[in-house]
């Protein structure tokens, strides 16, 4: 069975109408090229060996995830550096424009005027926005971002946000500088990218304590993932107690495995298949308003 009619079966099985999926890498192209060459450098933010599964032209790797069936997805992009978030967003704002189904995705960074940036890319339509809190090295909790997260929050616009202390941890990443920017503003749609690995509870306890933090799935569970930061098999149940609130999220396609490991090891957590449902469609097509097709 081919890779593309391996991920298909796995929906249909299912019987939904595709897949959503909430992290997905589309930036510009000479900056992808700089995450490229870091992951092949084994960087110290990736701490081990990371090939690239799905290194191909941008048009390619579009037709690739409309051909698995993927409904819509998202552009994470992210600065490190002060001037850069503005220049992101108008780049995918273009993006957002050309590829319909892509949902539109923005950015920003602890810097004056980061709230004007935030507001520009509402009115332009952005739909969701990355932070990543271990590339930025930055707090979150930081007084320059203070009127940005309440912009989003107020909004409802949910944030993907990279604050788990995984693959290597960083001097802001953990459940302590989020969990402050929670505490101001507890309406934040807040998404922990891959399950907040390697600190899974403590993310966890954030869900169950906020109602509106959501969690992504994004290379957590896999093969690749567990060798390192193993899920407790113990937090199971807690999965399905926040079943609402868990999202599929792959990082395609900087991943090191085929897009399938991932769909197959959500499937072997043995937590049934409403919660697949929920988890690879229902949960981001509510989110975000996609219609049934």
């Amino acid at each position: 069975m081919s890779e593309t009619a391996e991920v298909r079966a796995f929906w249909q099985d299912l019987g939904l109408p595709g897949l959503v999926d909430v992290h997905t890498h589309f930036m510009p192209e000479r900056v992808l090229a700089k995450v490229w060459a870091y992951f092949d450098a084994a960087g110290p933010l990736t701490g081990r060996p990371w090939p690239i599964t799905y290194r191909e032209e941008e048009q390619q790797r579009l037709a690739r995830l409309r051909e698995f069936g993927v409904r819509a997805f998202t552009a994470m992009l992210y600065p490190h550096k002060p001037g850069m978030a503005a220049w992101l967003n108008a780049w995918a704002a273009d993006f957002a424009a050309r590829t319909p189904d892509c949902l539109h995705t923005a950015t920003f960074f602890p810097e004056p005027g980061a709230e004007r940036c935030v507001a520009t890319a509402l009115e332009q339509g952005a739909r969701v926005f990355k932070a990543h809190l271990q590339v930025g090295a930055y707090d979150p909790a930081d007084p320059l971002l203070d009127e940005t997260w309440g912009l989003l929050a107020e909004s409802g616009t949910p944030v993907v946000t990279h604050c788990g202390s995984g693959p290597v941890p960083g001097k802001h990443t953990g459940p302590g500088p989020i969990g402050a920017v929670l505490h101001r503003h507890p309406r934040l749609r807040l998404v922990v990218a891959h399950m907040g690995l390697p600190e899974y509870a403590e993310f966890l306890d954030l869900a169950a304590q906020y109602a509106y933090v959501h969690l992504d799935t994004t290379m957590a569970f896999t093969g690749f993932t567990e060798q390192k930061a193993p899920f407790p098999p113990g937090q199971l149940p807690r999965l399905l107690d926040l079943q609402d609130r868990i999202l599929l999220g792959t990082d395609f396609p900087n991943i090191p495995y085929p897009y399938a490991e991932a769909l197959h090891a959500l499937a072997g957590l043995g937590l049934g298949d409403d919660w697949l449902r929920a988890v690879c469609h229902d949960n981001a097509a509510g989110l975000f308003g996609i219609r049934a097709a």
